[in-house]
């Protein structure tokens, strides 16, 4: 397999997860807004995790959604 092949298949496997996550919290926060959980103003760090045991993949992500 060659690099152009690897950096798609990523490329493709990090877009499906983009457009989740993304579905996935804009839910969740419509939730927590309409719940007065949030007011609509303010920064909340949210974690992505990447795992493969496979490939020994194992890190997490963390950073600021500021609404």
């Amino acid at each position: 397999m060659n690099d152009d092949a690897v950096r798609m298949a990523v490329a493709r496997f990090v877009k499906d997860v983009g457009h989740t996550a993304q579905k996935e919290i804009e839910k969740v926060v419509r939730s927590a807004l309409a719940s007065g959980k949030l007011k609509g103003h303010e920064t909340f760090t949210a974690a992505v995790s990447l795992s493969s045991e496979k490939v020994g993949l194992n890190v997490t992500i963390y950073d600021k959604i500021e609404l």
